[in-house]
């Protein structure tokens, strides 16, 4: 149960719990450390494993293109993205100043495009059209335009997950296989999962300020509810998950290329 203020915690006899970090990554705000939280490494990485695991079911694999990809896919995610984000209300509570923020998403917005020209030069012009839509998509859903219309929790799955996957097949030769599109599935639903887990996390951790509670077990045994005890289940599986998601695709590259 999340408390209405100090006030009304202490009224209670309940402290208000400290201020937590904004992720679980997250390190002390100020100077380089703030460049490291926005990057949300974990995350990063989880979504260009789905990147890799859709080059690894191509019939083909490109080490170059696949590179490409990795690059393009972190340009657009891991600095694009996260910059639009932060912009949208400071989730993270960097001090990162504005006009350095749009600088990152501009240029990181800038160089996804030219990696994704590239690529449609070298292996088909249809290419440009997955690079078209996450172009648009990173916009979108980051700054909620559109009255928020891309903001939800499919699109969540579908740019995060589906999409990476499909382009990083894509990219290997110019087609997608029935097999492409059954990994883009499967990614999509692990960046559902992701999301499932990691919205009452963010909300603990940004928006709650104090939570008073108890769990009364079967034997009459009594363990005291806070807010690390809420977080712990979903948090614990989010740090799991990332390392397994990256393990799965280096090895399904590794079996394609050695």
């Amino acid at each position: 149960m999340a408390e209405p203020g100090p006030a009304g915690a202490a009224a209670n006899g309940v402290e208000p719990e400290g201020p937590s970090a904004p992720a679980f990554y997250a390190l002390r705000s100020g100077g380089w450390r703030d460049y490291w939280t926005l990057l949300h490494p974990p995350y990063t990485l989880w979504h260009l494993s789905f990147v890799a695991i859709g080059a690894a079911v191509a019939p083909a694999l490109v080490g170059l293109h696949l590179a490409a990809a990795l690059v393009g896919f972190f340009l657009g995610v891991g600095l694009t993205a996260h910059a639009l984000d932060e912009l949208r209300g400071r989730p993270l509570s960097t001090r990162i100043p504005d006009a350095v923020l749009w600088a990152i998403a501009a240029a990181g917005l800038a160089g996804a495009v030219a990696i994704g020209v590239a690529g449609a030069a070298r292996v088909s012009w249809w290419l440009l059209a997955f690079v078209g839509f996450g172009a648009f998509i990173v916009v979108a859903y980051n700054l909620e335009s559109l009255g928020g219309l891309f903001h939800s929790d499919l699109w969540f799955a579908l740019a995060w997950g589906a999409f990476p996957a499909l382009t990083g097949s894509f990219a290997q030769a110019g087609s997608l296989s029935v097999a492409a599109v059954l990994v883009a599935a499967a990614c999509a639903l692990s960046s559902h999962a992701q999301r499932t887990l990691s919205t009452p996390v963010r909300r603990l951790r940004r928006r709650v300020r104090s939570v008073r509670g108890e769990v009364v077990l079967a034997d009459g045994s009594r363990e005291e509810l806070d807010a690390g005890a809420l977080r712990a289940a979903p948090e614990g599986a989010l740090r799991v998950l990332w390392m397994a998601q990256v393990l799965l695709a280096a090895g399904l590259v590794t079996a394609r290329l050695l």
